[in-house]
């Protein structure tokens, strides 16, 4: 993920996967370092994603760039989606963090925004973020999907939009398909018997 703390030095990659295309996005997001206030830190100008103690701790000042779409929230894994439900009208992009392959706190962090809560907007994974999990992160409401930049090349990413439809008909139910395999099969025909 780009990293907007990186001083001087631009992003390697550009390029996330959006709504099952691979596209040019310039959004930074925003780390905190260690030992660093959450109301010291700079928030770059344009697009960017700052962590959710930032927003917390600067939710006024933000409010305005937020309302444009500029600046978003990312969750770390474990923080509690229920912080952001008064903001979720406010929020064009909501970040959700994988800081691990075997993490995956970040799925129902997800599924509870999209469910639970209806939140709407841009939903962005980021962090390590691994082409064989981007079949399930759509399945849980993802619609962005932003793999470290040094992970893929452009090519790689074109290639791995197939891996989303892995499956064509999953067995459980999810955002995407609400429900279970068993419900959408119509057995009103009865059993088929090959000849």
């Amino acid at each position: 993920m780009p990293i907007a703390s990186r001083k001087g030095k631009p992003p390697m990659s550009d390029k996330i996967i959006k709504n099952g295309r691979v596209v040019a996005d310039a959004r930074l997001t925003v780390t905190l370092a260690e030992g660093e206030a959450p109301a010291d830190t700079a928030v770059p100008a344009g697009p960017v994603l700052v962590p959710l103690a930032v927003w917390q701790a600067r939710r006024d000042e933000l409010l305005a760039r937020a309302r444009s779409g500029e600046v978003g929230v990312w969750l770390a894994a474990g923080e509690d989606v229920a912080a952001l439900a008064d903001d979720l009208t406010l929020l064009h992009v909501i970040g959700l963090h994988f800081p691990k392959f075997t993490d995956g706190r970040s799925y129902s962090a997800a599924t509870l925004l999209r469910t639970r809560y209806g939140y709407d907007g841009e939903l962005r994974a980021i962090g390590e973020v691994l082409r064989d999990q981007f079949n399930y992160m759509t399945r849980c409401g993802f619609d962005a999907l932003e793999p470290r930049a040094e992970r893929y090349t452009d090519a790689q990413l074109e290639a791995a939009l197939a891996s989303i439809d892995d499956f064509t008909q999953p067995y459980q139910r999810s955002v995407k398909d609400p429900l279970p395999l068993f419900r959408r099969i119509d057995r009103s025909a009865g059993p088929q018997v090959q000849a």
